[in-house]
């Protein structure tokens, strides 16, 4: 992993490393291209032969990149082939495919694919951009959600002189920071209710490469008394200090702020990007355009207006996201893949508009896919019913 993490990063893999068996090994990798990302790769190759690892999985774009050419001819303990698996986080997919930066990424990761037995998304949005952009490639692929803990659905209570509206992000320009504090600076007066007749406030939590920039342009608005940048800190310290979330990013994922949101609860106002509607889904939850400040202001202004409603949508939302949003879910399913993702990846029909991703809708069960099923269980793995999140490659 990289060794420059955040305070609440280390702070996390402090509080997991007694479980971590093979260790934790802090290794440099930077976001462009370096020279020293070739000693890292080999870094990453003599750590993986000497826990003797059978599988190797690179987060990220680098992280994918160092995986997947430290395993080329990786034997495991037994004998056998170390398998690489792959998790997009955005990076290289958020470059267009007609500029040059865009571009040799994109071959890039086109060469890597052969290189690679298992592609593992966390939302099927990122599974669609990555077809569209890359390709069918060969790799098998599946969708596996981000999921939440027992814990992550505890009552929060909120502080007596909790603001109007909450942010938990990094404060950087994709996370819509900048739209949120326009969207404030326009909400004095607007809606009916008490809460934003009054000069509305806001917590704006978190670090980032834009931090000074945004605290500025708060300043510039009128908003320096009345919006505060305490800092990162954990979400559930931070979820007491806002009465309504707001997520104006304009591009994601699958976040976790959404998810922890939900399973607490809490009020949320957000944007149509990425994952958020796969976790909205089949809810009263509505979501607004990104980049548009009107909107967002109106949005917000509504949901302050009648925080009763907005709180009953958020325990409707957070019903929903309880069955389907689980570590237990999670884990399973990454298995499950681990263990055979040629079966797992089902072939389910074309999904208009998006090149060759492949339909998410559930697929029938063969008496060769029982088959399957009753090899993994003789194996010791768990299989996940639910099939609705799987993608095949292409042809």
């Amino acid at each position: 992993m990289s060794t420059g993490n955040d305070p609440l990063t280390e702070a996390k893999l402090a509080r997991i490393s007694h479980h971590l068996s093979l260790g934790i090994r802090r290794l440099p990798m930077n976001r462009v291209p370096r020279f020293s990302d070739v000693m890292t790769c080999h870094a990453v190759r003599r750590a993986a032969t000497e826990v003797q690892a059978d599988i190797i999985h690179g987060h990220g774009a680098k992280g994918g990149a160092f995986a997947r050419l430290a395993s080329v001819g990786l034997k495991t303990g037994t004998g056998g082939k170390v398998q690489v698996f792959y998790t997009p986080h955005g990076g290289t997919l958020n470059y267009s495919p007609g500029s040059l930066t865009g571009l040799a990424y994109h071959s890039v990761e086109r060469l890597l694919d052969p290189l690679t037995d298992g592609v593992i998304f966390e939302s099927a949005h990122a599974a669609r951009v990555y077809a569209s952009v890359i390709g069918a490639g060969r790799a098998p692929r599946r969708v596996v959600h981000n999921g939440l803990k027992p814990s992550d659905f505890n009552a929060i209570a909120q502080l007596p002189d909790a603001a109007d509206i909450l942010f938990i992000g990094e404060l950087r320009d994709l996370k819509g920071v900048e739209v949120l504090l326009r969207a404030i600076a326009q909400l004095d007066g607007m809606g009916e209710g008490a809460a934003v007749r009054k000069p509305v406030t806001a917590v704006i939590v978190g670090s980032g490469p834009d931090q000074a920039r945004f605290v500025t342009l708060a300043a510039e608005l009128g908003l320096a008394q009345r919006v505060t940048f305490p800092g990162a800190m954990p979400a559930a310290e931070a979820f007491p200090r806002g009465r309504v979330l707001a997520v104006p990013s304009l591009k994601e994922s699958l976040p976790y702020i959404v998810l922890e949101a939900a399973a607490a609860a809490i009020p949320l106002v957000a944007t149509n990007v990425g994952g958020i509607p796969e976790i909205v889904a089949g809810t009263d939850t509505a979501l607004v355009a990104p980049g548009d400040v009107e909107a967002l202001a109106a949005s917000l202004a509504a949901t302050l207006s009648d925080l009763d409603a907005a709180t009953a949508r958020a325990k409707r939302l957070k019903s929903s996201v309880a069955g389907r949003f689980t570590v237990e879910r999670m884990t399973r399913d990454i298995v499950d893949f681990y263990a055979a993702p040629a079966a797992i990846a089902m072939p389910v029909g074309a999904t208009a508009g998006c090149g060759a991703t492949r339909n998410l809708a559930p697929s029938a069960a063969t008496d060769q896919n029982h088959d399957r099923r009753r090899h993994q269980e003789r194996r010791g793995c768990v299989r996940s019913d639910d099939l609705s999140s799987t993608i095949s490659p292409g042809p």
